[in-house]
């Protein structure tokens, strides 16, 4: 596809690209010669106030060509029964890189905002919530409406382009619920399991530490199973803090068990850091924590998911690229589901601030246990019901849908019953027609 521009700069470039090609799946070129453009026999694209020859007309919001960061009027209108806004004039009724532009590039995330109780860019401040498209990859959606308009087909894309893929990913925040956890942990929860007179707890863990019943958070075998009848090739991140805290209960990673644990994923999948809550403003920390990783499993840590989905732009994401990891998959919201950026597929990550693409590759995800359990308060059949809702239609975008699982969720602790059934059941009645 040709794209022409009379004036493109680096906004423009970064979110043509990303789209064109990653999303609409075509090679693209862009233009600033008029005769050239004029001259050009195959699909075409003008960026500019008035239309030039036959070709798909955009007319410029005016976001590319700005600098800086400044308040936008963001006025929501349909197109293709899809929401969209950056209304103009074009033969299609809104800019749509502009638009794609301030969704992916978290352009509202620079801007004045309220956070949650973790001090966390808060979802209610989204125009994705606010306006009931959070469920929506938009982008992922309009790229397909450009597609059908262009009557492209799989032989015209750029081979690997729009493949569906599915991708689970487990935070390992407890490791175990009883074991390794010491004298003293494990004596505390004893006395408390007897002032609440929950006997049957107490038999549990006894019997777990004498070695007569396996620990219930240890799923490892059971999930090693479904992801080779499946063909899965998920990741794991560890919590590896040296000493545990209010939101950091993870096993010691001094401890041989750990460090083992660790070590047998790393050999088989996609491992990363889960940094510290301790780490979430301390630098040091952080750096200790991504070494500690790297000298259990022997190669450098290039993936990284933040604790609780706290982060901040452009800091978290600077801290990332300053200690060589090149991948965060903490794209998605702590709080609710959704895609917080309004796509499904990877992407390089924009620095608004200093007006730059850089090394780092977002991975969005929009489906995390937790938040369908602790925050939408979802049984497990709504929230088989919501995870199959976004498999269905990242799957007809040809996106990538990441999930976001803990060990916890598939024991038999208390709270937690049904959940493991959800994820097998989600995985041999869905996942399985993927195949």
């Amino acid at each position: 596809m040709l794209l022409y521009h009379a004036n493109p700069g680096p906004r423009f470039n970064y979110i043509a690209t990303y789209f064109i090609e990653e999303l609409c799946g075509l090679k693209l070129t862009i233009t600033s010669d008029i005769t050239e453009f004029k001259a050009h026999r195959g699909r075409s694209v003008c960026y500019n106030d008035i239309k030039l020859g036959d070709s798909l007309h955009i007319s410029p919001h005016g976001l590319l060509e700005q600098e800086g960061i400044a308040e936008q009027q963001v006025l929501l209108s349909t197109w293709n029964d899809l929401p969209c806004f950056f209304a103009t004039g074009g033969d299609i009724p809104f800019d749509i890189f502009s638009a794609s532009f301030y969704l992916v590039s978290r352009y509202e995330e620079y801007l004045p905002h309220t956070r949650d109780m973790y001090g966390r860019y808060a979802h209610a401040n989204s125009i994705a919530y606010r306006n009931n498209f959070l469920e929506l990859p938009l982008l992922d959606l309009w790229a397909l409406e450009l597609r059908k308009m262009f009557g492209v087909s799989i032989t015209d894309m750029i081979p690997g382009k729009r493949v569906f893929r599915f991708v689970p990913t487990y935070d390992i925040d407890m490791a175990w619920c009883y074991l390794h956890k010491g004298f003293l942990r494990n004596a505390g929860g004893m006395l408390r399991s007897l002032i609440a007179g929950d006997f049957r707890q107490l038999a549990k863990r006894i019997d777990v530490l004498r070695g007569k019943r396996t620990d219930p958070f240890d799923v490892y075998e059971w999930l090693d199973a479904l992801h080779l009848k499946f063909g899965l090739k998920p990741f794991y991140f560890f919590l590896v803090a040296d000493r545990n805290s209010e939101y950091d209960k993870n096993i010691s990673p001094r401890k041989q068990a750990m460090r083992s644990l660790i070590s047998y994923h790393a050999a088989g999948y996609h491992t990363g850091i889960h940094p510290s809550w301790q780490s979430r403003n301390d630098e040091k920390k952080f750096v200790d924590e991504t070494r500690q990783l790297a000298d259990i499993t022997g190669a450098a840590v290039m993936h990284n998911r933040f604790h609780y989905i706290a982060f901040d732009l452009p800091g978290g994401y600077r801290k990332l690229l300053r200690n060589g990891i090149r991948e965060d998959h903490s794209m998605g919201y702590g709080s609710i589901n959704g895609f917080r950026a309004s796509v499904s597929s990877p992407f390089p990550w924009y620095d608004l601030e200093e007006d730059r693409e850089t090394e780092l590759v977002v991975h969005p995800f929009c489906w995390m246990d937790a938040n369908s359990y602790y925050e939408q308060l979802y049984t497990p059949a709504q929230a088989f019901a919501e995870l199959k809702s976004y498999h269905d239609i990242v799957k007809k975008t040809g996106g990538q849908l990441m999930t976001i699982s803990h060990n916890n969720f598939f024991s038999d602790e208390p709270g937690f019953a049904g959940w493991k059934e959800v994820y097998e059941i989600f995985l041999d009645e869905v996942v399985y027609w993927d195949l």
